[in-house]
C-alpha cells in the first residue's frame, strides 16, 4: 500500500483548484432530501448544508481511492500493525464484532475469541451483581458502581452512561447508579466519596498497566475512605493480563484489555463494558455494540456516498485544508449527550492533533481541527453569537432525535418541549446556512456557515453505538487521508515527564521550580 502525504495526491491538488460553493445557491428542499446516508443503528447523516457539490464529492472519492484508505482500513481490521509509533495492532473494532471474518492473532491467541471471552465474563459477572448473587462484604446488595480511571477510561464510559440512563428509565430497565472519579484533584474524589454508601458501592479500577499514578492515587484515597467494609470485596479491576492488578487478592475480579486498544477507543471494550453492563444491564451494552458494528460495516463501503464516516471525514478535510476552517463544533440537541462533545475532543484532538506523519516526518499542511461543543439549546445562549456573526467560520455538526428518551413531555401553546427543541435545531441549520439581510448591520447575518446533521428517531443504545463508531471511523479515515498515525499520543507524555520531575524536586530545573514554588 502507498503511504504518502496529503499534498502529494493529485486529487488534493484538484481540490485546491476547485470552485468554492455557496450554500445560499445550492441549499434546497430537494438537496436536503437527497443528501441522506445511513449510518447504522437507525442514524442518518445529512450533508445538505455542507459546501460541496457532486464534482467536489467525486474528487473526494478520488482522494480516498488515491490514499487507499479502504485498503488500509481492511489492513487494520485484519491485524496489521497500524500504530507505527508504538508498533502495535489497532483492534477496537474487534470488540464489537469481526468485520472481515478473518482470524486476528497476536500474543499467541485469537484476539476475536479473547474479546468475546471477556464480553461473556462481563455478562455473567454483571448479571450476578445485578440479581444480588454477588454482594458487598457486609452482605448488602450493590446499588452503585463507581469507575476510577482517567482520560479514555473516564470520558467515553461517562458520556455513554449519561447518554443511556434516560433511555433505560423510559424502558423501566433496572439501574445501578454510576459515579466516576477521574481527576487527581482530591476534591473530585472527595465529592464523589461523600455521595457514596461504602457498603453498597462496587468500584471499578481501570488501569491497563496497573501502575497509572493518577488512578492508583485515587484508588488509595478511596480505599482509605471506606469504613466498615473489606475493600477487596468492593473493587474489580479492568487491566492487562500482565499488570500487578491481574488476579490480585486486592480485587474481587479482573477483566482484561490489551495494548491494541487505545484509551480513547476503549469504550466498547471492558473499559466501558464493565460499568455499563453493571449500571444499565448487559443487554443494553450489547445493543450498543451491535450499533457500533453496523457502523463499522458501513465504513467498508467503497462508494463514498454510501460510507458516512468516510464522507464525513473527507468533507471535514475539505473544510480544514481547502477552506481553512480551524475548528468544528459538536452540537447535540439532546441533554443526554451532555458529555459526548468532551469525549470527541479527546478522540479527535488526541488522534489527529499532530504535525508529523506516520513515519515521524513533519507535514506541510494543517491537520486536526479544534473540537468543542455543548448541548442545545444552552449553546444558543452561549457561543452561538460568535458562530453566527463572528469573523471566523466554524463548521457545525448537529445531532438530533425525533423522540425523547423518558417519554415525559408537556404541551404548551400547541407543541411539546421535544418539538420546540427540534424546531430550534432545524431553524439553526437554516439560519447558519442562509443568513439574513438587514439594513442594520448589527442585525445582518452573512450565512454561509456550514453544518451537517446526524439524526435518528430516538437515542437508543444501538443509535449511540453507531454514533460512537461513526466518529471513531471518521477520525481514523481523516488520519489516513493526512497520512498520520491516529493511534498514539506522544503529545501527552512531556507534561507527565515534567510532573514527575517536579515531584522529585525539579532536579535542578530552575524554570520548572519557579512555577512549582508558586503552587507547591
Amino acid at each position: 500500500m502507498n503511504y504518502s502525504n496529503l499534498d502529494k495526491a493529485k486529487a488534493y491538488k484538484a481540490l485546491l483548484a476547485s470552485e468554492k460553493i455557496s450554500l445560499k445557491k445550492i441549499l434546497s428542499a430537494d438537496r436536503i432530501k437527497n443528501s441522506n446516508v445511513k449510518v447504522g443503528g437507525g442514524l442518518t447523516y445529512n450533508y445538505a448544508a455542507m459546501p460541496v457539490d457532486d464534482k467536489i464529492i467525486s474528487t473526494l472519492q478520488s482522494l480516498a481511492d488515491e490514499q487507499e484508505v479502504l485498503d488500509k482500513y481492511k489492513a487494520l481490521l485484519s491485524g496489521e500493525v497500524m500504530n507505527t509509533g508504538e508498533k502495535r495492532l489497532v483492534l477496537h473494532q474487534l470488540t464489537r464484532g469481526n468485520c472481515l471474518g478473518a482470524k486476528v492473532e497476536a500474543d499467541g491467541e485469537d484476539k476475536d475469541e479473547f474479546y468475546k471471552s471477556q464480553l461473556e465474563r462481563i455478562r455473567v459477572f454483571a448479571q450476578k451483581v445485578r440479581n444480588g448473587e454477588i454482594k458487598g462484604s457486609t452482605g448488602k446488595a450493590f446499588d452503585t458502581v463507581c469507575q476510577i480511571g482517567i482520560g479514555g477510561s473516564d470520558l467515553g464510559p461517562r458520556a455513554l452512561y449519561l447518554a443511556l440512563t434516560g433511555y433505560c428509565s423510559g424502558k423501566g430497565t433496572k439501574q445501578l447508579k454510576a459515579e466516576f472519579i477521574s481527576n487527581v484533584d482530591p476534591d473530585d474524589a472527595a465529592a464523589v466519596i461523600d455521595r457514596l454508601n461504602a457498603e453498597t458501592t462496587l468500584f471499578v479500577l481501570v488501569s491497563k498497566s496497573g501502575t497509572t499514578l493518577e488512578t492508583l492515587t485515587n484508588q488509595e484515597l478511596v480505599t482509605k475512605s471506606l469504613k466498615g467494609v473489606d475493600p477487596a470485596k468492593h473493587l474489580v479491576a479492568v487491566t492487562s493480563k500482565t499488570s500487578p492488578l491481574a488476579g490480585s487478592s486486592s480485587v474481587l475480579d479482573s477483566f482484561y484489555i490489551d495494548d491494541y486498544i487505545g484509551g480513547r477507543y476503549s469504550s466498547t471494550s471492558a473499559v466501558g463494558g464493565v460499568i455499563l453492563s453493571l449500571a444499565l444491564g448487559f443487554d443494553t451494552f450489547k445493543e450498543l455494540l451491535d450499533g457500533a458494528h453496523e457502523a463499522d460495516m458501513l465504513a467498508l463501503e467503497k462508494d463514498i456516498r454510501k460510507n458516512p464516516s468516510l464522507l464525513d471525514a473527507s468533507i471535514g478535510l475539505y473544510l480544514r485544508n481547502i477552506l481553512g476552517y480551524p475548528a468544528t463544533a459538536i452540537l447535540p440537541y439532546s441533554q443526554a449527550l451532555s458529555r459526548f462533545p468532551a469525549h470527541l475532543q479527546q478522540l479527535d484532538m488526541e488522534s489527529n492533533g499532530k504535525h508529523v506523519n506516520r513515519f515521524g516526518e513533519k507535514v506541510d499542511y494543517v491537520t486536526g481541527p479544534i473540537i468543542f461543543g455543548e448541548p442545545g439549546t444552552n449553546g444558543q445562549h452561549s457561543f452561538y453569537q460568535l458562530l453566527h456573526q463572528g469573523t471566523d467560520i466554524v463548521p457545525l455538526q448537529f445531532i438530533g432525535f425525533k423522540e425523547n428518551q423518558r417519554g415525559k413531555d408537556i404541551v404548551i401553546e400547541g407543541s411539546t418541549s421535544q418539538t420546540k427543541l427540534n424546531a430550534n435545531l432545524s431553524a439553526q441549520i437554516v439560519a447558519f446556512a442562509l443568513g439574513k439581510s438587514d439594513e442594520n448591520p448589527n442585525k445582518e447575518f452573512d450565512g454561509e456557515r456550514c453544518s451537517s446533521l446526524l439524526s435518528a428517531d430516538q437515542l437508543t443504545p444501538k443509535a449511540l453505538g453507531a454514533l460512537l463508531a461513526h466518529y471513531e471511523n471518521k477520525v481514523m479515515f481523516q488520519g489516513l487521508l493526512w497520512n498520520l498515525n491516529s493511534f498514539d499520543q506522544e503529545g501527552v507524555q512531556l507534561g507527565k515527564i515534567l510532573a514527575k520531575k517536579v515531584l522529585k524536586g525539579c532536579e535542578g530545573d530552575e524554570v520548572l521550580k519557579a512555577y512549582a514554588d508558586i503552587l507547591i
